[in-house]
């Protein structure tokens, strides 16, 4: 693998998958890169259950000079899956395997900016763009601040991928800046290492893209980007038979969530948490019980206030959840 990507990785990714038969475990390097979710002629095509060990496209954005946003990989064709069924999809491993990351602000994109459909009287915010050094070793993250009294600030990486989606429903096709219902930009840190998220699937085979890798983001993503880079990913995909649901759903050791995007945001917050509200009455909540109980002890974070339409991440503790 180029890019920076080392013996040691990919002796750590192998570790990630011995346990489990070779059958079970599909290599794939990406040639191509989609600028959009939609269907179309499959990249791959997997029967599950499969682990697959992949990476995220690479491209000029993230190099020194500068140049176009890469692709999403996929989409993957899913044997089995239909649209009576969702996605499950483990994320086991989120790794940057190259040197840089980059990031910026721009005069028309970004949550602290004039928006680009509205005149103002402001002066725009000036496009700029910073150049992040990852030490993937000790996991951290260094860039310059010229104009400030601190010169150079370092931060912990905390790897995640900006995008995980099935194609659409219909015909429809959503350029890569949107999340939805299917998935897509939802920019959410959580989804990374030790998350499943649990996808609809709109038309057979369910046609399977991820990308958008940061090696680190705020909540919100409120300038617009997080700290983009080149991934290299491992994924267990399955399908689950017969259950249908009508948002992504993610699940770790500590939560259960939902991510909602609409806007305006409280549109988000309202999709996140009904479909919350409805993933609690298969724990044997009565729903207005549930209501009840979210109103408590419920979590809520957002993900993107960038993007085409924003994300909400509704979380239940698990420990609240009864006993199983």
């Amino acid at each position: 693998m180029s890019h920076g990507a080392s013996v040691g990785l990919l002796a750590l990714l192998s570790l990630a998958t011995g346990n489990l038969a070779a059958q079970d475990t599909v290599r794939f390097t990406p040639t191509v890169g989609y600028p959009t979710f939609a269907v179309r002629e499959p990249v791959l095509r997997i029967t599950p259950p499969t682990v697959l060990v992949s990476n995220t496209n690479f491209g000029g954005y993230y190099t020194e000079e500068g140049g176009a946003f890469p692709g999403e990989v996929g989409p993957i064709y899913v044997e089995g899956a239909t649209t009576t069924d969702m996605l499950r999809v483990e994320v086991l491993k989120v790794h940057p395997n190259h040197e840089i990351a980059t990031s910026r602000i721009s005069a028309a994109f970004g949550g602290l900016a004039a928006d680009s459909r509205v005149r103002m009287l402001n002066d725009p915010i000036p496009d700029r763009r910073w150049v992040w050094r990852l030490d993937r070793d000790r996991m951290v993250a260094t860039t310059e601040l010229t104009a400030s009294e601190t010169t150079s600030i370092e931060i912990d990486l905390q790897p995640m991928l900006g995008r995980l989606a099935v194609a659409p429903r219909g015909e429809e096709a959503f350029g890569g800046l949107w999340p939805g219902d299917f998935g897509g930009n939802m920019d959410a840190p959580e989804i990374r290492e030790g998350t499943t998220v649990y996808l609809p699937v709109f038309h057979d085979g369910a046609y399977l893209y991820f990308g958008d890798g940061h090696a680190r983001q705020g909540e919100g993503e409120i300038s617009g980007a997080g700290l983009e880079t080149s991934m290299d990913v491992i994924l267990r995909i399955e399908v689950i038979k017969g259950k249908t649901i009508d948002w992504p759903r993610l699940e770790d050791d500590e939560y259960i969530m939902v991510a909602g995007s609409a806007r305006p945001l409280i549109d988000a917050f309202r999709l996140a948490h009904v479909e919350l509200v409805e993933w609690l009455e298969e724990y044997g909540f009565d729903r207005l019980d549930a209501y009840q109980v979210l109103s408590q002890v419920s979590e809520s974070t957002v993900a993107n206030i960038v993007d085409p339409v924003y994300t909400v991440v509704a979380k239940f503790p698990k420990r609240f959840l009864p006993e199983q």
